[in-house]
Parts: C-alpha cells; sequence; structure tokens
C-alpha cells in the first residue's frame, strides 16, 4: 500500500540548545556541538503554500497523514503498520468525576503494539532504513522494545533490544515472538543504555535510544496534529502526560509551533503537565526548583515501567515547554495509580496502562494547586493497553 503524499523531508536538523544546523542525508545523533538533540526543521512557508489543514480530510487514517511535515522523503521507506489516528474519546462521566468541565482521553493504547511508542520507532526506523541502517539498537523500559522489534521486523532488518530483568513478560514475549535478540539486564534503562552503547561501538548496531536520533520525536509530534485535528483545529485548555523520556511532551510542543506557523492555529496553548511516578520524579523536582535541567533520580522506583527513566536527555526542553506553558510538573505514587486505573475503565471503557492511569491521579493535586480549573477542558493521554501489566502490580 503506497497512498503517501510524495513531498515529504525535513530541510534540515537543528541542535536544540544552540540552533547550529547539519545535513539531514547523513546518519546523525547528538548534535556534535552541544551534545544536545537534534530537531528536524522543515520549510513551513513552502508547505505551507501547497497544504492547508483543509486538504488532510479523507488522507490514509493513520500518522502519515501529515506526510509533509515528517522526516521520509521516499515514501517507499514508510514503514507502516497502522501507527496513529488514535481514538480521541469523549468521557463526560470521567470528567465529572475529576471536577472539570470536560476530558478527553486520547487512547495511544490503540496503536500497534499497544501503545505510543510505535509512533516514535515508526519514524526512526524507517528513516534509519531510508538512510541505509540494517541493524537497530534500544535501552528500552518495555514498549518501546516491542515497538522496536515490531518496524524493524517489518522493515526486514535486526533489532536488539536490553530491558530491566523486571519487564512486563508480556511485553518480554512480544519482542521475542516479533524477531528481537532481546537481553534483560540487571538495573534501569540507564544502565541499559550503557550496554547499547558497547554494542553500538563493538557492533555497529545504530542507537535509537530516546531523544539521541532526530526522528522518535517526529512521530511522538503526529498526536499533537492529531488532537488539534480530532478537536477542529482548537486546542484543549490542558493537556495531562506522562513523562519518562518526554518526546512525547516535547514532540507535541514542537507540532502547535509548526501548526501556528502554517496558520493552521493560533498562539493559545495547553497547559502542559508532565506526571510522574513518586518514586522516579526528576522532572518534577526540577520544576519545583527552578532548575533548568534534572539531575538523575538515585534509587528509582515504580511498578509504571515508561515511568521509570531516571534522567531524561531532553530533560530542558520538557521544563522549557511546561513553564512556557504556564503547565506544572506533577508525582503520583503507585498505590493512587492502582486506585485510578479501575475507575478511568469503569467510568470509560478503556483499560488504561498505569501511566496513564497516572494522568487521571494528577487532576486533583493540580486542581487544589489551581493549575487545572473547573471550567477546564482536559486532555488526558492514556500511553498504552493496561494488559500488557496484569500480574505487575
Amino acid at each position: 500500500m503506497n497512498d503517501l503524499p510524495a513531498a515529504g523531508g525535513c530541510a534540515h536538523l537543528e541542535c536544540t540548545r544552540c540552533g547550529a544546523t547539519y545535513p539531514a542525508e547523513t546518519l546523525q545523533r547528538l548534535s556534535p556541538c552541544c551534545e544536545r538533540p537534534l530537531y528536524p526543521r522543515y520549510d513551513l512557508e513552502a508547505i505551507g503554500k501547497r497544504l492547508r489543514r483543509e486538504d488532510l480530510a479523507g488522507r490514509s487514517a493513520d500518522l502519515w497523514r501529515y506526510a509533509e511535515l515528517l522526516p521520509v522523503r521516499d515514501p517507499a521507506h514508510a514503514v507502516r503498520l497502522g501507527e496513529g489516528w488514535t481514538p480521541l474519546v469523549d468521557t463526560p462521566r470521567l470528567a465529572d468525576a475529576l471536577g472539570v468541565a470536560q476530558c478527553w482521553v486520547k487512547d495511544e493504547g490503540q496503536n500497534p503494539t499497544a501503545s505510543f511508542k510505535a509512533r516514535g520507532l515508526c519514524l526512526a526506523v524507517s528513516r534509519a532504513v531510508e538512510l541505509g541502517v540494517r541493524s537497530v539498537a534500544l535501552p528500552s523500559a518495555g514498549n518501546a522494545g516491542s515497538a522496536t522489534a515490531a518496524y524493524a521486523a517489518a522493515a526486514g532488518i535486526e533489532a536488539h533490544i536490553v530491558v530491566p530483568r523486571d519487564t512486563p513478560f508480556p511485553i518480554l514475549e512480544e519482542m521475542r515472538a516479533l524477531g528481537a535478540d532481546v537481553e534483560l539486564l540487571d538495573g534501569l534503562i540507564t544502565d541499559c543504555g550503557a550496554r547499547v552503547a558497547v554494542g553500538a561501538r563493538e557492533h555497529g548496531w545504530f542507537d535509537l535510544s530516546t531523544l539521541k536520533e532526530p526522528y522518535r520525536v517526529e512521530g511522538k509530534k503526529t498526536m499533537g496534529y492529531e488532537v488539534a485535528e480530532q478537536l477542529g483545529w482548537t486546542l484543549p485548555d490542558v493537556i495531562v502526560y506522562p513523562t519518562g523520556g518526554g518526546t512525547g511532551l516535547v514532540g507535541m510542543w514542537k507540532a502547535f509551533d509548526e501548526m501556528e506557523r502554517l496558520g493552521w492555529i493560533g498562539s493559545a496553548r495547553p497547559r502542559m503537565i508532565s506526571v510522574q511516578a513518586a518514586g522516579c520524579a526528576p522532572i518534577v523536582r526540577a520544576w519545583e526548583r527552578g532548575d533548568e535541567h534534572a539531575e538523575p533520580w538515585e534509587g528509582a522506583h515504580t511498578y509504571a515501567s515508561g515511568l521509570r527513566v531516571p534522567r531524561a536527555v531532553g530533560d530542558f526542553l520538557i521544563l522549557d515547554a511546561i513553564r512556557a506553558s504556564g503547565g506544572a510538573a506533577v508525582a503520583v505514587d503507585d498505590d493512587e495509580m492502582k486506585r485510578w486505573t479501575p475507575v478511568v475503565g469503569r467510568l470509560t471503557g478503556i483499560f488504561a496502562a498505569p501511566e496513564g492511569a497516572a494522568t487521571a491521579a494528577a487532576i486533583a493535586p493540580l486542581l487544589r494547586t489551581g493549575v487545572v480549573k473547573p471550567t477546564d477542558s482536559v486532555v488526558l493521554f492514556n500511553t498504552g493497553s493496561g494488559l500488557k501489566y496484569v500480574g505487575q502490580a
């Protein structure tokens, strides 16, 4: 199937710290100048002249509907499993229970491999293949490993995944069934990252770690495009997002800027809320202290494996988006996630992952501090299916 517009591809890559530019047609990881994430940049003026938001109607119901704003140049290199265009579910009973005017749940559990990770790894693998990569590697807390395994399998390339030994069993079985080489390690995702770095040096694997290559963020940004389009090109007052590496939050923030420059939306922005686990909350601590960077979290622990990320490479980008939007960062303990999972399920019909339940649990403290108001419209992100955590709690 090839129904993509032909004109994709970014103009160049840009250092998120100093703005230095680099060519997009060679493999890149962190910026050589500052060792910071690189963002793909597009000729939005030219794209805006040939693409209107109304032109999207009738396109494929996946993230490739935004192909002109994605980095893959040749549609033949797009690895597609049905990712994106997930439902934005209006949940009036949950809104009543939370005490807000309106609440939608963006249900990312309906992606391939049942999590939002499909978006980022779809773009990362597609672009890597386009640039000649035949072997990829990734440290993962779980769901990113599943997505990498799936897209590598679909592309016909090797995948090497390193995960903590206590990764949920259904996710381990999924990765193995999809043909990945899976290594279990005693430790956290940061320890797994060190192991992948060694493999990259010794075996030539291309490392797809969060924000250490430029293209995962481009898949994640499509969540921002979808929220805007699904709400009739308006944005909610608040977006509540569970944050491990934070690529989704900063990706949406990037999308809002691109849409404004295209003339698709105005300058209003949602308040961006970062939700973390109380046992691993480096972004929350940095936000509360007013720090520019988040120091690594010692002794990270939470059963929500996607939130067990003690250090985020894009910490300064996450904190910048929270502060620029007038948002906040809040920590939720595991007991609250467990309490809210069946509440969300009973009121919405969605079996949320613990990370998704954490976004609902975060509303009460946000209302108390006034960051969220009873009159607000709110989008909660459920980043994966609760089925993948059965037996973990």
